[in-house]
């Protein structure tokens, strides 16, 4: 993964510990002084979330643990992990940029590419100017690769 995304999930898990886990503590034991837990909404509501929350640490913490952090800018030539590529659509000449990145930190809404995505798996090893064909769950599509930058 990159430094930035391993630093956003390094910081994911300390909000989750050191805000959200204690929250969700006290509105458990607020809950509690309601009485009859059995029918007590705001109890069972406050133990779902201490559920997600204890199971999104276990995750981040594993994640984080098995991480290989990839700095980009020490990285050059044709596409790899970390690179930022701009391309046009040849169908539509509609411009994008993505970072392809790990699956932890992948979101395409932020231009974050998945490495495993067809779209990346495709880019893999071009250079600029070179052509790709992608099969999307849309249909094939065609890019021509503009810039290729390790920021």
């Amino acid at each position: 993964m990159t430094r930035a995304g391993h630093a956003a999930l390094d910081n994911e898990l300390k909000q989750l510990k050191s805000v959200e886990r204690p929250a969700v503590i006290r509105a458990i034991a607020e809950a509690r002084e309601h009485g009859d837990l059995s029918e007590n909404a705001e109890y069972h509501a406050a133990r779902e979330k201490q559920s997600f929350i204890e199971g999104r640490v276990k995750e981040l913490e594993g994640l984080l643990a098995r991480a290989e952090v990839i700095d980009p800018t020490k990285l050059s030539g044709t596409i790899k992990f970390g690179a930022t590529v701009s391309l046009v659509d040849e169908d539509t000449d509609e411009e994008r940029t993505y970072q392809i990145v790990g699956e932890a930190e992948a979101d395409i809404e932020r231009g974050l590419l998945n490495i495993k995505s067809p779209l990346a798996r495709a880019l893999i090893g071009k250079d600029e100017g070179d052509s790709v064909e992608v099969r999307t769950p849309g249909g094939e599509r065609s890019y021509e690769i503009l810039s290729i930058r390790y920021l």
